[in-house]
């Protein structure tokens, strides 16, 4: 379109509408930098208030632009999504191959965070994703003993699915 909105009527640097209020406060106006909403389909706000979206790749895509940087968890590479992106090799149910290149893509995503949109996913976007969101936010400063259950009360309730991801999670250090 040339007037430079999408069809939804939505601003493509900012994720809103035009006709809605601006933002009233700085926290308001600094998640519009990285696009996500607070609120929005699976977007985690960590204590620092850096937003994530989590999410499932047998989901359709939620509505809005796309993230700017995106890490998948699968057994296998996912095919290129148009944007960029890391993948971390972790069997549906288990645990990372590499949780050393884990620690690597976490750290990479906490700190594009500040700045893009950032969405961690896999299959169904609760054990991976939970579990890499658990450690996401014990590297946020969140302790690893409460990860799990902050990931819980603000991303999915099931989210960090198996004993050895949970385990994996208690087990992740902040250094």
């Amino acid at each position: 379109m040339t007037d430079g909105r999408d069809p939804g009527g939505l601003n493509p640097t900012t994720s809103r509408n035009p006709a809605d209020p601006p933002p009233a406060t700085d926290r308001e106006r600094a998640d519009l930098a990285t696009g996500w909403e607070a609120g929005g389909p699976g977007v985690l706000r960590l204590p620092s208030g850096l937003l994530v979206r989590g999410r499932g790749l047998r989901r359709p895509m939620p509505a809005g632009h796309p993230p700017t940087f995106g890490v998948y968890l699968l057994g296998r590479p996912p095919a290129d999504f148009g944007w960029e992106s890391r993948h971390v090799r972790w069997p549906d149910f288990r645990l990372p191959a590499d949780p050393a290149y884990l620690r690597v893509v976490l750290a990479e995503v906490w700190e594009r965070a500040a700045t893009g949109r950032v969405e961690v996913a896999c299959g169904g976007g609760v054990g991976r994703t939970g579990t890499a969101l658990a450690c996401l936010a014990i590297l946020d400063g969140v302790p690893a003993a409460e990860a799990v259950g902050f990931v819980r009360a603000h991303y999915h309730p099931r989210a960090v699915e198996t004993p050895w991801q949970r385990r994996f999670v208690r087990r992740f250090r902040r250094d």
